[in-house]
């Protein structure tokens, strides 16, 4: 027998057990809905008995679960994001979450204006809406006739077909969260330079 099915039929016992006890039910009460005798049941439990299909389908239906998750339950992947830190514009975006085609989320940080002050911030507009939380510093946030500063804690969240820019007033770097779909993240992220 290989081992992925040693490994399949070894975990059954503890899924069956683990089930009968969230229901917070007994092995009589198993075995009187099943027609399964106490004693097999228990030995499924187990281990010491291999599961047969004429186990496994009464007790699917028992514990209306379907057969495949007692059978082989899927593993989870690894849920940790390891993508690395984007940096554009002098700006580094740490990527939060992985799938490029659903919300994503970003850890940004602004580095504080060069000493001669940085030029007006060009306002942008794309498809989108964009949500922001700031972490560290102070942002300037212009949003079409609105130019405010979010400190520490404070959030916005606005639809990006207003003209808008995210800049840092200073002293120090600004860090912030920030959520916005993929049109939002292509303008954003990838987003070529300016020329200034």
């Amino acid at each position: 027998m290989d081992e992925a099915l040693a490994a399949a039929l070894h975990a059954i016992g503890p899924r069956l057990r683990s089930l009968r006890q969230r229901e917070d039910r007994t092995l009589e009460q198993v075995a009187e809905a099943t027609g399964i005798s106490i004693s097999t049941l228990s030995r499924l439990e187990s281990g010491q008995r291999r599961p047969a299909l004429e186990h496994l389908l009464p007790l699917a239906r028992t514990y209306r679960v379907p057969l495949d998750e007692l059978v082989d339950t899927p593993t989870a992947p690894d849920p940790r994001v390891r993508a690395r830190p984007l940096t554009r514009n002098g700006r580094t975006f740490y990527p939060l979450t992985r799938n490029q085609e659903m919300l994503q989320a970003y850890k940004v940080v602004i580095p504080p204006p060069r000493a001669g002050g940085d030029a007006e911030a060009e306002l942008k507009v794309h498809a989108g809406y964009e949500w922001l939380y700031v972490l560290a510093g102070r942002l300037r946030l212009q949003l079409g006739e609105h130019d405010l500063q979010l400190d520490v804690g404070e959030a916005a969240e606005f639809d990006t077909r207003v003209p808008h820019a995210l800049s840092n007033p200073g002293p120090g770097p600004v860090e912030l969260l920030t959520l916005f779909g993929p049109d939002g993240e292509r303008m954003h992220v990838r987003a070529r330079p300016s020329g200034r």
